[in-house]
């Protein structure tokens, strides 16, 4: 199964169109009835589209399921960005990421039940959409740490590949959808002393 959208060297704007209309009409109904449940059949029937016609624009279900995941990824990390964008400190970045990718990941799992499910598939069957997602929080939080070194605020002495690694896993309960389902009883607080935690921990 590949991972890929088909693509063809001549889409004109009403294929691109109705490829929209696709993915959304997919996102609701996605929504609704959960997505290892829906078959692209079912989604043809509801969209009133031909399953051949479908498949004009998507390789798989996965790959409808690519495009709503990322989209929703990218809605997560806007909020992290818009989070952290005005932070004074390194260090106010840190806990600012941290508690906004926790509330955005939440927010998704209470709201859109059915399509956080999409996100947690992707997470465990490793996605593209979900391994390019974990890997720019990676690299925020390598810029987070490189700032606060140059700042003074974190120690320099342990090897940068080394810190960014271990923040990365104490975080990763708590963004990954895969396991933040497992810990919402304690996301109001986690992300207060798990921060707090690691800034004890960069402290020069």
């Amino acid at each position: 199964m590949t991972n890929q959208l088909k693509t063809t060297p001549h889409r004109g704007p009403s294929d691109h169109s109705v490829r929209d209309q696709v993915v959304e009409a997919a996102t609701q109904h996605f929504g609704h009835y959960g997505y290892e449940k829906t078959t692209v059949s079912d989604l043809a029937k509801a969209i009133g589209f031909s399953k051949a016609y479908i498949y004009k624009f998507f390789d798989s279900k996965q790959a409808i399921g690519e495009v709503i995941c990322a989209n929703r990824l990218a809605m997560i990390m806007a909020v992290v960005e818009s989070a952290i964008s005005d932070a004074p400190t390194a260090s106010e970045k840190l806990r600012r990421m941290f508690r906004a990718i926790v509330e955005a990941g939440s927010d998704l799992f209470f709201h859109d039940r059915k399509l956080y499910d999409i996100a947690a598939v992707a997470g465990r069957e490793q996605w593209p959409s979900a391994v390019a997602h974990d890997e720019r929080l990676a690299r925020l939080v390598r810029d987070i740490v490189l700032e606060g070194r140059q700042s003074g605020e974190f120690e320099r002495k342990t090897p940068l590949d080394d810190a960014v690694q271990a923040i990365h896993l104490v975080m990763r309960p708590y963004i990954s959808p895969v396991q933040l389902q497992y810990n919402l009883d304690i996301v109001t607080t986690a992300p207060v002393h798990l921060s707090a935690l690691i800034l004890r921990s960069l402290a020069p």
